[in-house]
């Protein structure tokens, strides 16, 4: 069962609604994805508030899944974080699971789940990098976290990329003023578990999804190809 067909089955699991075969559901019964900020107990995790919204708009607009529109907020220390088919973690301080977000974060990643982790930083040197690795390190061991080719299936999942799209903000001189070419994550069993991200997307991403009209190109897109990936590996 791809993660489609996963969140489908909980999402009606949870609603009460899974009482017959999954294929005679009625279509309106079930939707496809929704987004899930993880909140944590160190740190900041309750950053770039317009993000989800502009990134659920652009599902909508390019794709045919059927999306809940709205956010949801779910703590890493819930084990109701184990039913989200995708899951947002960012950040600028200090990344520090507890023992039930530690266990939670673990047990997602090893049965399927898939969480796309932004440092808001763009820095591979500051708080949130470093104490976001060694929590990784910890719990995968020191070589789980590597960067992923340039042509790795992720940047043609939707649209085609040459590798990661390069962010606005990567040399305004905040964070480590370096464009990072690349991306890291964790895989198992060959499919990215932990996407994870030193460009500061989040912070590229958010703003009003009115606004992408002013764009000569919607940098939107990747976020589609992060979702799509997600969805169907």
């Amino acid at each position: 069962m791809n993660r489609r067909n996963f969140i489908r089955a909980m999402s009606l699991l949870s609603a009460g609604l899974l009482t017959k075969p999954l294929q005679q559901l009625n279509a309106r019964e079930a939707i496809d994805f929704f987004f899930t900020r993880l909140s944590y107990e160190s740190g900041n995790w309750e950053v770039d508030e317009r993000m989800p919204a502009n990134v659920l708009n652009a599902l909508i607009e390019y794709t045919s899944l059927r999306v809940d529109i709205n956010e949801r907020v779910i703590p890493l220390s819930d084990p109701q974080m184990l039913n989200s088919p995708f899951c947002y973690l960012a950040g600028h301080r200090l990344v520090q699971f507890n023992r039930q977000e530690r266990e939670n974060f673990q047990r997602y990643v090893e049965n399927g789940g898939f969480v796309f982790v932004d440092d808001c930083n763009h820095d591979i040197d500051g708080m949130f990098a470093r104490s976001f690795e060694r929590q990784m390190q910890q719990m995968f061991g020191d070589q789980a976290l590597q960067k992923i080719a340039n042509d790795h299936p992720l940047y043609s999942s939707f649209f085609h990329f040459d590798g990661p799209p390069r962010t606005s903000i990567e040399l305004n001189g905040w964070g480590d003023d370096l464009v990072h070419n690349y991306l890291k994550a964790i895989e198992i069993d060959g499919r990215i578990a932990v996407l994870y991200s030193n460009k500061d997307f989040g912070c590229e991403w958010d703003y009003d999804f009115r606004n992408k009209r002013w764009l000569k190109v919607d940098n939107t897109r990747f976020a589609v190809n992060i979702v799509m990936y997600a969805m169907n590996s």
